[in-house]
């Protein structure tokens, strides 16, 4: 049966709206700023040439709805779709948060911050999560951002503290909904949304294309954006093999496979927490370094580790489903599914991590004899079997350095890059990826140099602080 907006929820499937023709974006739907800050310029910061369909599509639908609905997989440019046109909205001379967004994981709402702050629009944004420091989210708060980011739970406690004000939030982001509600946010996001009295805009981003929408969010005859047809035919790269293991043999035969891919960056997935341990313990045995990924371990090493995966000092990552979605971790070159999720949305949702933006990637399936397909593998994906080689895949010439200064000691980029060539002698060939958080940094640095490098730097102020400088374990 069929329901009107006016009863509970609201319905939609992928047939419900089909993609308007991709027009020529104006540039006034994306610029607050003219003068101060041209759209070329955020898209340069952004360090991307243009904008994907979803994109271009987002913001003047976005501009010109009070409801939208974005429906594309994970990998598609979500997150940047929902911001520009936010940007815009955004009002200079209002005082006090303009815009929510909630976000299910805290991988995601830190995520969601990288991508603003990379814009550099100028106004403030602030990220509230659990595991975060409450005392530190207060005083940022203390002074309220423009843009809101935060978990359902934590954005709720600071409502009931009455120490963040959002009478004068105007736009709202559900951001993967459909995870919010399945990770059982619903109450949470009921109490804080019913809380908006001023609400302009609503706009709900999932990468699920079935939904069901409760009446608690507001959203009544929405513009659906539906990017899951045209996403099909950028995934043309994904090629998906089936790897057989006999009884008892799965192990051994993981370790086989990643000797034949050798340094090419992997997700292993697995099914349970426990499993994701076990596994990378026993490729950890087989003397190839990896990594294990899961909602159960404390905030700062889910941290470093996605820190390690993003600057390659990690090429395999065993993790459970908390991977497939909703991270900020770089395109893979292959797709391990060491254990079949039952449903078929955390297969894709895995799949989706690599073959992105018409890039070529590969999804390995490993079964047993006694393993049947789920039903949403009608067909058994074709045999691979893996050529023989006798040599350990070669280890990433990568490795990560610790500093004890963030973003609130005042430290950049730019001075940890002066710092390490003028003090510690590096060469820029010699330095990776840098990431500055609050109050922790993280460099990649090739390992031939690492041991010279930290002897150098040993004694040395950094902006006239001693900071501690070690190699993440």
């Amino acid at each position: 049966m069929s329901r009107t907006p006016n009863q509970s929820a609201l319905f939609f499937s992928p047939f419900v709206n089909q993609i308007s023709p991709i027009f020529q974006l104006q540039l006034p739907y994306l610029r607050p700023m003219e003068t101060e800050h041209p759209f070329h310029t955020t898209l340069s910061n952004l360090g991307i040439p243009a904008l994907n369909a979803l994109q271009e599509t987002a913001a003047p639908a976005i501009q010109a709805h009070p409801n939208v609905i974005l429906l594309a997989p994970t990998g598609s440019g979500k997150t940047l779709a929902f911001l520009l046109p936010v940007f815009r909205l955004l009002k200079i001379d209002t005082p006090g948060v303009q815009c929510l967004v909630l976000s299910p994981t805290r991988e995601l709402a830190i995520q969601i911050e990288r991508v603003w702050q990379k814009m550099a629009t100028g106004f403030k944004v602030n990220t509230c999560y659990g595991g975060h420091s409450m005392q530190t989210e207060i005083r940022n708060l203390s002074q309220p951002p423009a843009l809101l980011i935060g978990t359902p739970g934590r954005v709720l406690e600071h409502v009931s503290r009455k120490t963040v004000d959002l009478r004068r939030v105007r736009l709202l982001v559900l951001d993967e909904f459909d995870k919010s509600l399945s990770m059982g946010f619903q109450e949470q996001m009921a109490d804080i949304i019913k809380g908006l009295h001023f609400l302009e805009k609503r706009i709900l981003a999932s990468a699920t294309d079935k939904q069901h929408i409760p009446a608690f969010t507001g959203i009544a005859n929405p513009k659906v954006l539906n990017f899951y047809k045209a996403a099909e035919k950028s995934t043309d790269g994904l090629v998906v093999k089936r790897v057989l293991a006999s009884t008892g043999n799965k192990d051994r035969v993981l370790f086989q496979l990643l000797c034949f891919l050798g340094r090419e960056s992997t997700l292993i997935f697995c099914n349970q927490r426990d499993s994701t341990e076990r596994v990378s313990a026993f490729l950890a045995g087989m003397r190839i370094p990896n990594a294990y990924f899961h909602g159960k371990m404390e905030q700062p090493d889910r941290e470093k580790v996605l820190v390690q995966f993003r600057n390659g000092s990690i090429i395999y990552l065993v993790a459970s489903d908390l991977a497939a979605r909703g991270l900020d971790i770089p395109e893979v070159k292959n797709v391990i599914h060491y254990e079949l999720p039952t449903q078929q949305k955390d297969y894709l949702h895995r799949n989706g991590r690599t073959a992105r933006m018409h890039a070529d990637g590969t999804a390995y399936i490993l079964l047993q004899p006694d393993e049947p397909l789920p039903a949403y593998l009608p067909e058994a994906p074709p045999l691979f079997e893996i050529p023989r080689t006798d040599s350990l895949p070669e280890p990433s010439p990568w490795i990560t350095l610790y500093i004890s200064g963030g973003k609130k000691d005042k430290l950049s980029k730019t001075d940890i890059v002066g710092f390490l060539s003028k003090k510690g002698n590096l060469q820029q060939e010699n330095i990776g990826k840098i990431e500055v958080l609050d109050f922790m940094s993280f460099v990649a640095v090739k390992k031939e140099v690492a041991a010279g490098l930290l002897e150098a730097v040993r004694p040395e102020k950094m902006k006239g602080k001693k900071y501690k400088i070690v190699v993440t374990s």
